[in-house]
């Protein structure tokens, strides 16, 4: 009679990932962030591979979690893995579908900054389909599948490459820009703020105006792109980012009232995954993206 015993099977996909990210990232609220599930839907996942497999991994306190030895010493190997795992879909994304690229991006860059140059990419690359996404923070490359990272870098990634440099500058209608003779009167103008940037007001005014004590007042908007459209709506003055509004300075559309700016220690940063770096439809469209600038 043969014998066919069970075989023992892996535990969850599911939980591994939860396990992973969670002391990756330190916390089951951070992992749930990045899997897109809920902190409860994590803690779950855990909970159940712990009991499989027979060892707590995290230890639980009023604030937060930290990993046990046992997931200390697990920790390494999984991030290995789950590397190897993301590495493996790219490759077979890539494989099927070689002339798609799908770039992550700050919403301001990817609405202001590349959209404009769409147009010339398509011209340059017309057998590449490019999709773009707008997220808040840059993704992990080799978790998601993402080809291309366009985001402002205080330092530049050894994979990617900067952009000209960007400068604070305030800008407004032409009409607006005849009522402000010198940057004090901005004390009295309707002052158009973006949350993300809430700070570059006072960047620019503590190096154009030391000591005035300027704080701006007017509306604050959570989208960039929407604070510029109320700017050439006529609704105020907005502090830009010239690489931001090149176009509608351009345009004569938004002027600079005062001749001052102050440049960004930030850069705009395009960047890849080393292993990518110049290789493919991804290399196609970096090196694209310099040649326009």
């Amino acid at each position: 009679m043969p014998v066919a015993p069970p075989v023992p099977r892996l535990p969850s996909l599911n939980a591994l990932r939860a396990f992973e990210a969670s002391a990756r990232l330190g916390g089951f609220a951070q992992a749930a962030a990045e899997l897109q599930v809920t902190p409860g839907a994590v803690a779950a996942q855990i909970k159940s591979l712990e009991q499989e497999i027979g060892a707590a991994l995290f230890v639980r306190h009023a604030k937060g979690v930290r990993l046990t030895a046992t997931g200390e010493r697990a920790l390494p190997g999984f991030v290995a893995a789950f590397d190897l795992m993301g590495t493996a879909v790219r490759d077979l994304r890539r494989g099927a579908s070689p002339g798609k690229i799908h770039i992550a991006a700050l919403p301001a860059l990817a609405q202001l900054w590349l959209g404009p140059r769409l147009p010339q990419l398509r011209k340059k690359l017309p057998g590449i389909d490019i999709s773009v996404t707008a997220l808040e923070t840059p993704p992990n490359l080799k978790r998601v599948p993402f080809d291309l990272c366009l985001f402002y870098c205080d330092s530049v990634p050894d994979n990617g490459i900067t952009f000209s440099g960007d400068e604070l500058l305030p800008v407004c209608t032409p009409a607006l820009a005849k009522q402000l003779r010198k940057p004090g009167d901005l004390k009295e103008a309707v002052c158009l703020t973006d949350t993300a940037w809430a700070d570059d007001w006072r960047l620019w005014a503590e190096s154009v105006m030391p000591g005035a004590g300027f704080a701006p007042r007017g509306p604050v908007f959570s989208l960039y792109a929407l604070a510029v459209e109320e700017a050439l709506n006529g609704a105020g003055v907005l502090m830009a980012h010239r690489a931001l509004v090149a176009e509608q300075l351009a345009s004569g559309a938004l002027v600079a009232p005062f001749s001052t700016t102050v440049p960004l220690h930030r850069q705009i940063c395009l960047w890849s995954l080393p292993a990518s770096r110049g290789k493919g439809a991804s290399g196609q469209v970096l090196q694209a993206l310099r040649d326009i600038g």
